[in-house]
């Protein structure tokens, strides 16, 4: 009943409507600002920015999973990090978030990767639930800093002597 398969160029509209999706269950739909055409260029481009996987369920849409790869300086590995997993309402309790971690996985170990990563928020008790029963960890140390736009264009204009 469930199917896991990498996303082609005509599943795009699927995509952003997934993240939109996302963006309201997370109670920030104001945040997905992505365009179509942005899904395009960075997921299906010469130059490709992210990967994402589509879970259906009997041929139905039910969710997706974007991710991209960071490398990992002292493992010396690259690392598989998971930017959106999202599992539509209507298909919740499927075993579908473990089928797309599952894949993920198995990508994962593929490339050589020395760990799989993502975030989640703090208020999302049953993700986290979920995702320490498949043995993940929260890391308590580390914090995630952000830099965004203006700030990020402030920082981007000044000079630097180390040129």
């Amino acid at each position: 009943m469930i199917k896991i398969r990498s996303a082609e160029e005509n599943d795009a509209v699927l995509i952003l409507q997934l993240i939109r999706d996302l963006a309201e269950y997370e109670k920030a739909p104001e945040q997905a600002v992505a365009t179509l055409a942005d899904i395009r260029r960075h997921g299906f481009g010469p130059e490709r920015k992210f990967q994402v996987l589509v879970a259906e369920w009997e041929n139905e849409p039910a969710g997706f999973a974007l991710y991209f790869y960071h490398y990992s300086t002292w493992m010396g590995k690259p690392t598989l990090f998971l930017e959106d997993l999202f599992v539509r309402p209507p298909w919740r309790k499927r075993g579908i978030g473990k089928a797309l971690l599952t894949r993920l996985a198995q990508i994962a170990v593929a490339e050589d990767c020395g760990r799989m990563e993502w975030q989640v928020l703090s208020w999302n008790a049953p993700a986290i639930k979920f995702y320490e029963s498949l043995g993940a960890a929260v890391l308590q140390d580390w914090l995630t800093m952000r830099v965004s736009v203006p700030s990020l264009r402030r920082l981007a204009a000044e000079s630097s002597d180390a040129r």
